[in-house]
């Protein structure tokens, strides 16, 4: 039995975690982490504390879908107490990313953007297909429910860094994510990135390949966040078997 954290317990994929994790054969809920504590009844048996360090003391292993310097205080810690660590959080600066890659060494580390199956898949296509269609302007859309901090989500920017790997370009010299007045036309290497926030939407994302006289469009639609923290329960039960490093959800799934 794999004795789990779930820090940002009161999250939204925090709970479905909670939730998960005690119906998965394989896993316990041993340790709950939040600022102000949690709002609901504690799983029998664990420790429910705002301390990183208390946390990590407390579970084999945990998982993570909280906000960035949230993610930094975790690692931090994890650094004194390494714990194989599952991390879903978006909008981690250049900073925190370099922390995650030291924190890494010295445990495992899974940190991915999105614990979809379908996402997974979906990056490696729009890798492929953004270097075979080498001629196709790339337009990705996110959609996302009102309460979302982040844009573009941290799943588009992924999604956009895969497409610039498959055209060998700097996704930081190639992303636009605003066009507004007399933008001029739109130049051969852009790769745009746009969101749209609204209503209860768990999240689509759209990676379009356009061309004169024909478009192709790949999509993802998650339609329950339980894609999100089910694929994370998978992920911890995966990642305690291996080494230290820095992995993501497609060495989870064999993609």
């Amino acid at each position: 039995m794999i004795r789990v954290g779930v820090y940002g317990a009161n999250g939204r994929v925090g709970k479905l975690l909670v939730k998960n994790l005690g119906e998965d054969d394989a896993t316990e809920v041993a340790a709950l982490c939040e600022r102000d504590g949690i709002d609901y009844h504690a799983p029998q048996g664990s420790v429910v504390t705002n301390d990183p360090k208390i946390f990590l003391d407390s579970c084999d292993a945990a998982i993570d879908f909280t906000v960035p310097e949230a993610t930094e205080a975790l690692l931090r810690a994890a650094m004194e107490r390494p714990r194989p660590l599952v991390i879903g959080t978006t909008g981690l600066n250049e900073a925190q990313k370099e922390l995650l890659e030291r924190a890494s060494k010295a445990m495992p580390i899974l940190y991915a953007t999105n614990m979809s199956a379908g996402i997974a898949l979906l990056k490696k296509l729009v890798q492929m297909t953004a270097e075979k269609l080498g001629d196709f302007d790339i337009e990705i859309v996110e959609q996302h429910h009102r309460y979302k901090k982040d844009a573009p989500s941290g799943t588009a920017l992924t999604l956009a860094e895969y497409a610039a790997k498959g055209r060998g370009l700097d996704l930081e010299k190639a992303r636009v994510s605003c066009r507004d007045g007399m933008t001029g036309e739109r130049k051969r290497d852009e790769i745009g990135v746009m969101a749209i926030r609204g209503g209860d939407v768990v999240g689509r994302h759209t990676v379009g390949f356009y061309n004169d006289g024909e478009f192709l469009e790949l999509n993802h639609t998650a339609t329950s966040r339980e894609t999100f923290s089910k694929g994370a329960v998978r992920a911890v039960k995966w990642l305690v078997n291996q080494p230290n490093g820095l992995y993501d959800i497609s060495d989870c799934l064999g993609l």
